[in-house]
């Protein structure tokens, strides 16, 4: 169980109580404090939070006209997000960015992501590869450079960190934002130190941000103080948040190292980063909609997928604008990130990976139709162009009649929508190109 699951189940457990006495609050404390440490989340930590939650709960006086279960729902919420930090807003504008961490954090790709980030808010990005330890980094951070159009510097074979940042800084001189992907170990040592001094000292580095995997739950604290003490950094970048049952373990624990969260990575796609925002953390934890961050999301995913707006108009359903709203869905990412942004964490992980299945099959059918059978589905009807498409897209017929059958549904509902002036206008707003 995840710390957002555990936290669901404790409120909607204390929200089902018929009294909220005592003995109630206590047991819910409980299990808190079972989800936080199934998490990672360090004990003292708990301890200090579900305290801080029993004392409010039991000796303040509530406001009038707040039910008892609003008011310590809303606590929780406002406690965990003191317990995961601040939030963080970067400034738009030329840096130079030093990434630091340990083998398997996700460096590399993270310094990918960024140079997409900054470089997608205008600012044309560059990459400096300055890992002499690991074989492949060239490889990789060279491959996500032109995967994200940005440059990319380099020297082969080199092991001088100096000189490669002293060439990489001549080669990037007219990049506004450049990003130096650094050496990990297994373990923090001095020569790791000695290394990271060395580019430092020669890159000039306005950030310097130290990445850690959400697997590493609380140590991430150690890890944070231990880099700080040796290098200074300004901010922690936490990777692999969306398959780890103790990225709230890392949060905390990064918090309370008094260092600061500055991004986290929510997939593999290079687009899944985001600014970390506690509130919007706590609020998906809790399976509060975060709708800002899905309209975002579709917007730039419809861009990524050079789709045509015009291909998304709601008001006219066919396969071929189905096809286009199917190409954009998949640069979203997971479907379970979706979901979480729309307030439903907990749709069972089966019925999720049928749903991401489903789709991908969906859109190979699609992409095997003919234009105009695309955009006048009652072609479909005539004798053997379902048996020619399912040959096409590796599927059976089977499957091209669900397709027919659910998108016959769609389109139903979306026909009751073109006679709904508000649902037409909100769901226009919300496929709009940004």
């Amino acid at each position: 169980m995840d710390l957002g699951e555990g936290l669901r189940k404790a409120i909607a457990k204390l929200r089902g109580a018929t009294i909220i006495d005592l003995r109630t609050i206590r047991e819910f404390d409980k299990e808190l404090q079972r989800a936080m440490i199934s998490a990672d989340v360090d004990i003292a930590l708990v301890a200090a939070f579900t305290k801080r939650i029993e004392e409010a709960a039991t000796r303040e006086k509530l406001p009038d006209g707040v039910a008892p279960k609003d008011y310590i729902t809303n606590m929780v919420y406002e406690e965990l997000v003191k317990l995961m930090g601040k939030s963080y807003e970067p400034d738009i504008k030329p840096k130079r960015v030093l990434l630091a961490g340990m083998y398997g954090a996700g460096k590399t790709t993270m310094a990918g992501k960024l140079a997409k980030f900054y470089q997608d808010r205008g600012l044309g990005a560059g990459l400096i590869c300055c890992d002499v330890s690991r074989p492949a980094a060239y490889e990789q951070l060279e491959t996500l450079a032109k995967q994200v159009n940005v440059q990319f510097f380099g020297m082969r074979n080199e092991k001088d960190v100096r000189r490669i940042v002293r060439e990489g800084l001549k080669a990037l001189k007219d990049r506004k934002v450049i990003i130096c992907d650094s050496s990990g170990r297994s373990a923090f040592d001095e020569q790791l130190v000695h290394e990271l001094k060395e580019i430092a000292h020669e890159f000039r580095p306005d950030e310097k941000f130290l990445v850690i995997n959400a697997d590493t739950g609380q140590v991430a604290g150690k890890q944070a103080a231990q880099f700080n003490d040796a290098i200074g950094i300004d901010g922690v970048i936490v990777t692999k948040m969306d398959g780890s049952g103790r990225g709230g373990g890392a949060l905390s624990a990064v918090s309370a190292a008094n260092a600061r969260v500055t991004f986290i990575g929510t997939g593999e796609k290079m687009n899944a980063v985001e600014l970390y925002n506690s509130e919007k953390f706590v609020g998906r934890l809790l399976g509060i909609p975060d709708i800002e961050s899905l309209v975002r999301s579709v917007n730039e995913a419809i861009k990524e997928a050079k789709v045509n707006p015009e291909e998304m108009n709601v008001e006219k359903l066919s396969y071929d604008t189905f096809y286009s709203q199917l190409k954009a869905m998949q640069k979203m990412g997971p479907m379970k990130n979706m979901l979480g942004m729309m307030g439903m964490q907990d749709v069972p992980k089966n019925v999720v990976e049928q749903g991401e299945g489903k789709l991908a099959k969906y859109k190979a059918i699609i992409g095997s139709m003919t234009l105009a059978e695309r955009r006048e589905g009652m072609l479909l009807k005539e004798h053997g162009r379902v048996a020619r498409i399912a040959k096409g897209s590796g599927t059976s017929e089977r499957d091209v009649r669900m397709l027919m059958s659910d998108f016959n549904k769609m389109k139903k509902m979306y026909e009751m929508f073109k006679n709904d002036r508000n649902v037409r206008k909100n769901l226009s707003k919300f496929m709009k190109m940004s």
